[in-house]
């Protein structure tokens, strides 16, 4: 077993799973400060694809060799994930949660109007090549833009009105 790789795939799953803390503990206060759901339907099916590709990172990328090109470009996206999460703060989640007030417009907002959704793009790539799982990132790619056309356009819909579009 290759440790790099080990060490690498500790780092996915812990941040991943705070992130779903986090968010579960966001959900709850926006909701009691009046915040509402959408696509809620389509959250479990999201959920399943990515720890699909979390399970395929493990089972397969376990023993590979850790390429610093590829890792080198997960940790400028990690500086990404942070400048987002900053920006956001209590109003992160991994859910649609729509609050009735103006939009989040500092930090990424100002440049990319979904920089959360570009930034799993870029992981659902750089991830598994950090491993040399090319296959890994085409297959979860093509999965990924299948959800986020789903996604995006249930989000889109509910953010409209407070777009003023």
């Amino acid at each position: 077993m290759q440790t790099g790789a080990i060490l690498f795939l500790a780092f996915i799953i812990v941040q991943r799973l705070s992130e779903l803390a986090i968010s579960k503990a966001n959900t709850k206060r926006l909701i009691e400060r009046g915040a509402y759901e959408v696509g809620a339907n389509h959250y479990p099916a999201m959920v399943a694809m990515h720890s699909a590709w979390i399970a395929c990172l493990v089972l397969f990328g376990i023993g590979q060799s850790v390429s610093p090109f590829w890792l080198i470009l997960f940790v400028v996206l990690q500086a990404f994930r942070i400048w987002i999460l900053a920006s956001l703060g209590s109003r992160w989640t991994t859910r649609i949660i729509i609050l009735e007030e103006p939009l989040v417009t500092r930090g990424p907002f100002k440049f990319i109007r979904h920089p959360n959704y570009a930034l799993v793009v870029a992981e659902i790539i750089v991830a598994p090549m950090v491993l040399g799982l090319w296959w890994v990132a085409v297959l979860f790619t093509i999965l990924n833009a299948a959800m986020l056309y789903v996604r995006i356009g249930a989000e889109e819909k509910a953010l409209s009105p407070l777009r003023g579009s």
